[in-house]
């Protein structure tokens, strides 16, 4: 019979450390386990190895390794997890051999990836997750998932999982069902994907498809996350499948009627419309009627009488405004607005209003080489040419004899409604002299007028009725005269003589230096006149008095300037 000596130390050496034992739960702490292993101290299992505490029962049976003998306060150390890792790994190493599948709970957060027990410690890489990689891999700690064993380590006991690979695994098989189910008009529940500049991708259950941003609306649109979100849930048309490819295209504009299908009868035209200015270009403004319908205002169409630039001077982005459709182009998708049609066309009245031969009073709004343009009314100009501005003057520039904002009066000569013009003159509200210059002037009478003007070839002279005459340089003295301004300036009063009368070139010559001539003297040189050709330049008056007065040494010596020759 054993003493109770031999019964201990037969009981001790029967326990060693790294022996795996079944044991019985005596006691549950917030921290630890207490169970009795038959050894001669209790052993002690930490709870956090147990899945649910609570669940933990007194006289409750447990595998157990023993880690420690005895620590310091004399406790048997034990672990529940070493002890089913152990008995797990024969178990593991079929299971890799065959590259099998297992399931196991992510025990925490390692550098990486993640750490999962399956009955031993096993390592999930952040790649292998998922088939995106989360952001976020504390979302799956806690959790159980089947995973495939893709490497192992027997020396090390190391394990490598994957749970990618069990679901593009299974996401293959659906892809594969789907592409064999799915046909053009079925409309399938997905996922928003991922989300691009040109569309989104859609995930619908195990196969991609693409939603493009031109099938996403009827109507404009600036990026695609203006309509749907990462995450986000939907339903979708099924366009279009290439199986070959495994491609597919979605569409959600599709779930509702093409808006242009009757387009003509929802606005006619000469319908008035109300829309959002949504996009400005220079040639015009696009207007959203409703989603997927815009129709373009044309720059020209804005206003009647307004020289409008771009639209934006005029219209703003989102702003609502009225129309009037002008025409509609269903195959294009082309609707064309006018905004001015609001509004009555002043040119459909202008005929009644400014009648020709009228006349009407108003202010100068802009000078140009080429005539004065009045302002009638609100943006409607009219223009008077230089040549209708004087009967007799030359006039290079309206600047000349009009000021900018002076109000004038004017005849109405024409109105041309088709190209807007309403032409005016000045001249035609009083008589042309030249139509009774022979009750005016006569060649040998005395006249008296100002300088209104000096050129290098002469002066010209303001005399009654509005007419200049012209005096040549060879006119002003019996002597030489090397620049007209050394002996005359501009507002003085002179007397000279008429000397000649051109009816066809409506120009009268005078001459200074004739004023004290006889009558033979007069008609003398009056024989030379009348032998230049019709329309001859006054200035070839120079010739013909220098034939004529004998004294006269040399020529005019003096360069006309192209300006000089012009004002001429």
């Amino acid at each position: 019979m054993l003493t109770m000596e031999e019964a201990m130390l037969q009981c001790e050496t029967s326990f060693a450390e790294g022996q795996i034992v079944t044991g019985t739960i005596i006691e549950v702490r917030p921290k630890e386990v207490l169970v009795d292993i038959g050894y001669k101290s209790e052993g002690s299992v930490p709870a956090s190895e147990f899945e649910d505490i609570k669940e933990v029962k007194v006289s409750d049976k447990v595998s157990v390794l023993i880690e420690r003998l005895e620590d310091r306060e004399g406790m048997v150390i034990l672990s529940k997890e070493k002890a089913e890792m152990k008995e797990n790994w024969d178990k593991i190493l079929t299971i890799c051999n065959e590259g099998g599948i297992i399931n196991g709970k992510v025990k925490a957060v390692v550098k990486g990836g993640l750490l999962v027990n399956i009955g031993v410690e096993a390592f999930l890489p952040a790649s292998q997750v998922d088939v995106i990689p989360p952001r976020n891999l504390s979302t799956f700690v806690g959790n159980n998932y089947d995973f495939k064993v893709v490497k192992i380590n027997q020396e090390r006991q190391n394990i490598v999982l994957s749970r990618r690979e069990l679901i593009e695994q299974e996401r293959n098989e659906r892809r594969s069902k789907l592409l064999s189910e799915m046909m053009p008009g079925d409309i399938r529940k997905g996922t928003v994907k991922n989300i691009t500049d040109f569309g989104a991708f859609i995930d619908l259950n195990g196969l991609d498809g693409l939603l493009h941003i031109t099938d996403m609306s009827w109507g404009r649109m600036g990026h695609p996350s203006e309509m749907v979100s990462l995450g986000q849930d939907i339903d979708v048309v099924v366009l279009d499948i290439n199986r070959e490819r495994e491609r597919v295209s979605l569409g959600l504009k599709q779930k509702m009627a093409n808006p242009w299908e009757q387009i003509e009868t929802k606005y006619a035209i000469g319908t008035k419309v109300q829309g959002r200015v949504v996009n400005l270009v220079p040639y015009g403004a696009f207007v959203e009627l409703e989603p997927g319908v815009e129709g373009l205002v044309h720059v020209t169409e804005l206003s009647w009488t307004k020289r409008i630039a771009k639209p934006s001077d005029v219209l703003k982005l989102e702003e609502v405004i009225s129309a009037v459709v002008l025409g509609i182009n269903r195959e294009e998708q082309k609707i064309s607005l006018g905004i001015r049609q609001l509004e009555t066309n002043p040119w459909d009245e202008a005929q009644d209003k400014y009648p020709i031969n009228g006349t009407i009073k108003g202010r100068i709004r802009n000078l140009t080489s080429y005539g004065a343009f009045v302002e009638l009314e609100d943006g409607l100009d009219r223009m008077i040419h230089v040549s209708d501005i004087s009967w007799t003057r030359k006039i290079n520039h309206p600047s000349e004899v009009i000021k900018k904002g002076e109000e004038v009066e004017a005849m109405v000569l024409e109105i041309d409604r088709e190209n807007q013009r309403i032409s005016l003159g000045i001249k035609q509200l009083s008589q042309d002299p030249w139509s009774n210059i022979d009750n005016f002037y006569k060649v040998g009478d005395l006249v008296t007028g100002k300088v209104t003007k000096l050129a290098s070839f002469g002066a010209f002279i303001g005399l009654e009725h509005d007419i200049d005459g012209l005096v040549h340089i060879s006119q002003v003295s019996e002597e030489h005269i090397d620049k007209i301004k050394n002996v005359l300036n501009v507002d003085q009063e002179v007397t000279a003589r008429v000397i000649k009368i051109d009816k066809g070139e409506r120009r009268i010559g005078l001459s200074i230096k004739a004023a004290n001539y006889s009558n033979e003297q007069i008609e003398a040189e009056q024989a030379m006149l009348d032998s230049l050709k019709p329309g001859e330049d006054l200035v070839a008056l120079q010739h013909a008095f220098e034939a004529v007065d004998t004294t006269e040494e040399g020529t005019e010596t003096e360069t006309e300037t192209p300006s000089e020759k012009e004002e001429e």
